[in-house]
């Protein structure tokens, strides 16, 4: 069964996309730890991202950067956060997290309901940065 991951890729569900190439996709967290959380996702899905053979792997960290420093751009913090968690969702995902402080990557601290008129003024900002 696809994961819900591969689903926003298929377009099945929707999205708030905010870059994509043929390899990878990012879109925003819709339960974020902070404005801005975003995931970047290959699409091929695989599931522990130390399966991922190395050109795969190495790409989604270059793809990364590139989200990251839209990101950067778009939702003003400190740095972009990275974490690799990889046990919600059976497919491959980085959080990328805009960080003020260290708790902003705290994910045991209730995360942020943003309405989707929100979502997409933040993704809409996020990917006019990405280039």
């Amino acid at each position: 069964m696809p994961s819900i991951f591969t689903k926003i890729i298929n377009r099945e569900i929707p999205g708030h996309i905010v870059a994509e190439d043929e390899n990878f996709i990012a879109f925003l967290d819709i339960n974020p730890l902070a404005k801005g959380h975003t995931l970047v996702v290959p699409k091929k899905e695989v599931d522990y991202i130390f399966d991922h053979d190395d050109e795969s792997l190495g790409g989604l960290m270059v793809f990364c950067k590139k989200v990251a420093k839209g990101l950067e751009k778009a939702v003003p913090c400190l740095r972009i956060g990275i974490a690799v968690i990889g046990v919600e969702v059976p497919h491959t995902h980085v959080h990328l997290v805009p960080l003020n402080s260290m708790d902003d990557i705290n994910f045991s601290r209730p995360k942020l309901s943003p309405s989707s008129e929100e979502l997409k003024a933040v993704a809409d900002a996020i990917s006019t940065q990405v280039r």
